[in-house]
């Protein structure tokens, strides 16, 4: 049930989408599992599917505490950027270099919960939801793992 409740609610977000624009050319369900796939590499199977959809929302950055792992992502409507799926992706990604395997930890002070998200092995399944924030304040992308990670 919960699982068909994140679909049903990407379906819901697809539906009520506000029409592709240019920024939108590269937010593809398959550049949100691209990215992802690539940060699992060989040790972890890959993301099997995504659902995307683009519209207009308040952007406030706070975590649904949904039953899904979740990753979000806030870039700021500054210097004309229209912030890709990849970039949201590398953001979380980045956080590896804080990341080690051996102790299983994040160093000291670090972040890299987003990080281990990506690449949680038993996830199988991401949904992205990518807003344009009303009056113009950038661009929030949220996704969401099945079955969640850092538990």
């Amino acid at each position: 049930a919960a699982k068909l409740a994140i679909w049903s609610l990407f379906a819901l977000a697809l539906a009520v989408a506000t029409m592709p624009r240019p920024s939108d050319a590269q937010n593809s369900p398959q550049d949100y599992v691209s990215p992802h796939n690539a940060a699992r590499g060989g040790r972890r199977p890959g993301l099997a599917r995504s659902s995307v959809a683009s519209r207009k929302g308040d952007c406030r950055l706070q975590h649904s505490d949904g039953p899904y792992g979740e990753n979000l992502f806030w870039g700021s409507a500054g210097g004309g950027r229209g912030w890709m799926a990849a970039e949201a992706v590398r953001g979380w990604v980045e956080e590896k270099k804080d990341y080690s395997y051996a102790s299983n930890s994040c160093a000291a002070g670090k972040v890299c919960g987003h990080y281990t998200q990506v690449v949680w092995r038993d996830s199988t399944s991401v949904g992205c939801v990518r807003v344009q924030c009303e009056a113009g304040r950038g661009v929030f992308i949220i996704c969401n793992y099945e079955p969640r990670g850092n538990i």
